[in-house]
């Protein structure tokens, strides 16, 4: 009867192991627009390797973007504004993150920084919690980074940007119903340089910032496609000014994406 009762128990606890094993690993996956964006082309030299990384062709970049995936999600969701960004001339890196949570491995941008020498400028963006780690990376490594983009996000209290000089871009979405309500974003102006850019991208929601699979029916108020576009445009306007070494741009408040 022991040996019974132990026996079950031994079971349990590893049923146990298998589910918290999945749900640790769980994360959204790619939808086939992003997997599409992984194929290599004439413009662009995708490698799925220990980082994924867009190269453009052409003259070798001199600006690089990193990319910090969003909480429980496949990193390679973020592939199509990548590639879409690589294909104006800039090398991106997206970053896979233990667990996919950004939060478990925030200084992985060094990495990325050390692995490319012949980058002279860096950016560094992040969507959702991702958004709020690469915010974190910035505040403690004020030297590594010319450039933030926070996607659908915010920083915490903790790190402070106000008196900081890079240019730094938030984007984000009038329908965003997680944890990025523009209201939620713009209650925390007092954290980054006044002369911050506030994209609002009216009708965009949280998730199409990616192309990665969420449960459930959503309303589309604007196309994923569209979004897509807004998200690429200004987040490449900023790589643009960090390119060419201007001093941030004045922003004096919230504004639509064009």
């Amino acid at each position: 009867m022991r040996k019974w009762i132990w026996g079950a128990l031994a079971l349990l606890f590893a049923a146990g192991l298998v589910a918290v094993g999945n749900w640790l690993s769980y994360a959204r996956a790619p939808l086939p627009e992003a997997l599409a964006a992984l194929q290599s082309d004439a413009r662009v030299s995708v490698a799925e390797e220990r980082w994924i990384s867009f190269t453009p062709a052409g003259p070798a970049p001199r600006t690089g973007l990193v990319i910090y995936p969003g909480g429980r999600i496949d990193p390679r969701g973020f592939a199509q504004p990548a590639r879409a960004i690589a294909e104006q001339g800039y090398l991106v890196v997206i970053v896979p993150m233990p667990l996919n949570i950004a939060a478990i491995a925030p200084k992985r941008a060094s990495e990325v920084i050390e692995a490319w020498p012949g980058i002279e400028r860096w950016v560094l963006a992040g969507h959702s919690v991702g958004g709020t780690m690469a915010a974190s990376y910035v505040h403690g490594h004020p030297d590594a980074v010319s450039g933030l983009a926070i996607w659908a996000s915010f920083p915490a209290e903790s790190s402070n940007l106000a008196d900081r000089e890079l240019p730094v871009s938030v984007i984000y979405a009038s329908e965003d119903d997680a944890l990025a309500q523009p209201d939620k974003v713009e209650s925390r102006r007092h954290l980054l340089p006044p002369h911050a850019r506030w994209v609002l991208i009216e009708g965009g929601d949280h998730h199409q910032f990616g192309a990665y699979e969420v449960a459930g029916p959503r309303p589309e108020r604007i196309s994923w496609a569209e979004q897509q576009r807004q998200v690429v445009a200004a987040t490449v306007a900023l790589l643009e000014e960090v390119a060419a070494g201007l001093p941030p741009a004045a922003s004096a408040s919230a504004g639509t994406a064009n």
